[in-house]
């Protein structure tokens, strides 16, 4: 059997709906149950923070959580270097997402701003419905190795036939733009309950992305 494998292309780009904020939550103590209980606490504090803008505790989702030793460097009286024991060290990392809406973006971060912590946040948007975008991309990129393999067919002088193998390998896809990263807003104090937001008038670019798939058909 003579066959002719061809992998596509598929770009698209795509207009962001979909804010995301991602949050990160860390600090030090000398005791394990102390770190794990002051992590806990600060959560708390953050989603009540929240809570205050209408967002359900459900909505603060946590993508990653770990507690590890801290060391420091030190010389001793030798003047060499040594390690020694800090303590046991959080980090949180989770991510608010709705709909992108500038006006509540600003008190999300007016409130992350003179909330009791102070989290490193990053801004990102992303779409919604991830999975037609996803669907659409595939669909691009089988049509384009459909259009190359007729173009090499024909410069051949074959004919494609029956479809052999599609091999594609389900990559988990980045849809996201990031217009600011590791930020913390300074703390101000609102005079009026309609001060207690900041003037947001962000506009994110459309994402770009892409993906490939690889076809084989057979040909006479």
């Amino acid at each position: 059997m003579r066959t002719i494998k061809v992998t596509g292309k598929g770009n698209l780009k795509v207009k962001p709906d979909m804010t995301r904020v991602t949050m990160t939550l860390e600090g030090v103590y000398p005791e394990y149950e102390e770190t794990l209980q002051k992590s806990a606490q600060d959560t708390e504090c953050l989603k009540e923070v929240l809570g205050k803008l209408g967002f359900a505790k459900s909505d603060l989702k946590t993508l990653s959580f770990n507690v590890d030793t801290k060391q420091e460097n030190y010389r001793d009286k030798h003047n060499e270097w040594k390690q020694r024991f800090v303590g046991y060290e959080f980090h949180h990392i989770m991510k608010l997402e709705f709909d992108s809406d500038n006006a509540l973006l600003g008190k999300v971060l007016f409130a992350l701003a003179n909330a009791p912590i102070r989290p490193e946040f990053r801004l990102s948007y992303t779409v919604k419905d991830k999975e037609k975008t996803k669907n659409e991309l595939l669909g691009k990129a089988v049509a384009d190795a459909k259009e190359k393999a007729e173009v090499l067919a024909q410069a051949a002088g074959v004919t494609l036939n029956s479809l052999i193998n599609i091999d594609y390998s389900w990559n988990e896809l980045d849809i996201e733009v990031r217009p600011m990263n590791r930020a913390v807003f300074a703390a101000r104090c609102a005079t009026s309950a309609k001060e207690e937001s900041y003037d947001m008038d962000i506009e994110p670019d459309d994402i770009d992305i892409s993906d490939t798939v690889t076809i084989v058909w057979e040909i006479v």
